[in-house]
């Protein structure tokens, strides 16, 4: 596949967008994990709903990623 192709379907595949809430370095990098958390339910939630990932599995996974959502939360100080 060539450069061109794969930009966009990386951009396809992991879309990206604006953050513009207040400039803080901490904000921008929760955004970014945010953004990646709801990317990762959605395909989850894919899974589960044809079939691929048991009902018990899709939560086990979405759990873990709260978990770690949560823990990015609490290090960049979000909310303090």
């Amino acid at each position: 596949m060539t450069q061109v192709n794969q930009e966009h379907l990386d951009r396809f595949l992991y879309p990206q967008y604006r953050y513009y809430g207040s400039f803080k370095p901490e904000s921008l990098a929760f955004n970014a994990n945010l953004q990646e958390f709801a990317q990762k339910v959605g395909y989850i939630s894919v899974l589960e709903t044809a079939g691929k990932l048991s009902p018990e599995e899709a939560y086990r996974q979405i759990k873990e990623l709260w978990k770690q959502l949560k823990q990015s939360k609490k290090e960049l100080g979000i909310g303090q």
